[in-house]
């Protein structure tokens, strides 16, 4: 789709603050501050809203600064494949790339996920984050998501006291589905010792247990369970470069530069014969709403990240059952114009 006619940008970053401080090996985060990207044309509006990658130094301010210096190109008018040329993966392209999705489905009349190639959208199964804290802590938080029938468990790399997170939550909820995220916190040295718990504790994936730019760690551990790149690979040139150490791909659009690319990504992935995720960097249902239509071509979703902020939009997604589903009310040509 390409933009023609005056288009009127917007941009801004809007704070975002957490309803509780959430933690993960090397972090704890307090807000999660995004870019917002709005695209008029007079009758149809486009937006698209992105976080940034923070382990790159990719953060809302930068990528304002970013889409500024782009102003001129994109009042003009481009199309999202031209866009994939004049930025690199990140945020700023995330977010520019939604809003081009949203103005050319508001413009078509046609629903997102429509011109993605789906034929219907479906409610998904999502994981229900739980933040990394003392065992009993993270038992009794994830007992209280009462409606989950998936979890994901932040883990800091301490095999002792992750041992005993994986435990508690386990007795505490004895079928759920359970994935543990170690957010780069293991080593070659460090990660045997936690992999036979996670065998007893019936722990169904491991995301990222070793350093991004360290995946070489992971050669000659023997894991019996699907091991998922998250900070490995951020974008399709690095999905071709270190898929082979990995079983599953998690997908983020801050991470790969929006939605485009991570169609691409998921078709790829696929195609090396491999799992897709979906995952995000918090953010409001506007975030959301994009990364569900991605949804839709993965094997398992994490997309819990307007839940922990104080204040989500309106519309708003929607959590039923352990389950995640967008309307074209929140992001599309039923969107408020």
């Amino acid at each position: 789709m390409t933009t023609t006619g005056r288009i009127e940008l917007d941009l801004h970053n809007e704070p975002l603050p957490l309803s509780a401080p959430f933690r993960i090996a090397g972090h704890v985060f307090e807000a999660m501050p995004a870019t917002v990207v709005t695209l008029r044309d007079g009758a149809h509006v486009g937006r698209g809203e992105a976080a940034g990658v923070y382990y790159t130094d990719d953060h809302p301010d930068g990528m304002i600064a970013t889409l500024e210096a782009l102003r001129p190109r994109i009042e003009k008018g481009m199309d999202r494949h031209t866009l994939r040329t004049l930025l690199p993966a990140g945020g700023a392209r995330n977010a520019l790339d939604c809003a081009l999705w949203e103005l050319e489905s508001q413009r078509s009349g046609l629903p997102v996920w429509k011109l993605a190639g789906l034929a219907a959208v479906r409610p998904l199964l999502t994981t229900f984050t739980v933040g990394a804290d003392d065992p009993a802590a993270m038992a009794e938080r994830a007992a209280a998501y009462t409606q989950a029938r998936a979890l994901k468990l932040k883990l800091t790399g301490d095999p002792d006291l992750d041992a005993a997170r994986v435990r508690a939550v386990r007795a505490r909820c004895p079928e759920a589905w359970i994935g543990v995220d170690a957010n780069q916190g293991y080593n070659a040295a460090t990660l045997p010792r936690l992999l036979p718990v996670l065998i007893e504790a019936k722990v169904s994936l491991l995301e990222q247990p070793c350093a991004r730019g360290r995946e070489q760690d992971l050669d000659g551990i023997e894991c019996a369970l699907p091991l998922a790149a998250d900070e490995s690979i951020l974008d399709l040139a690095e999905l071709e470069a270190r898929h082979h150490r990995f079983d599953v791909i998690n997908i983020k659009l801050d991470k790969c530069g929006g939605l485009t690319e991570g169609l691409l990504m998921a078709q790829r992935a696929r195609a090396l014969g491999k799992q897709v995720m979906v995952g995000n960097m918090c953010g409001t249902s506007l975030a959301a709403a994009p990364a569900f239509v991605l949804g839709q071509f993965c094997d398992v979703v994490d997309l819990d990240g307007p839940i922990f902020l104080t204040r989500d939009r309106t519309p708003s997604v929607r959590y039923e059952d352990g389950h995640i589903f967008c309307g074209d009310e929140v992001w599309g040509p039923g969107a408020v114009r």
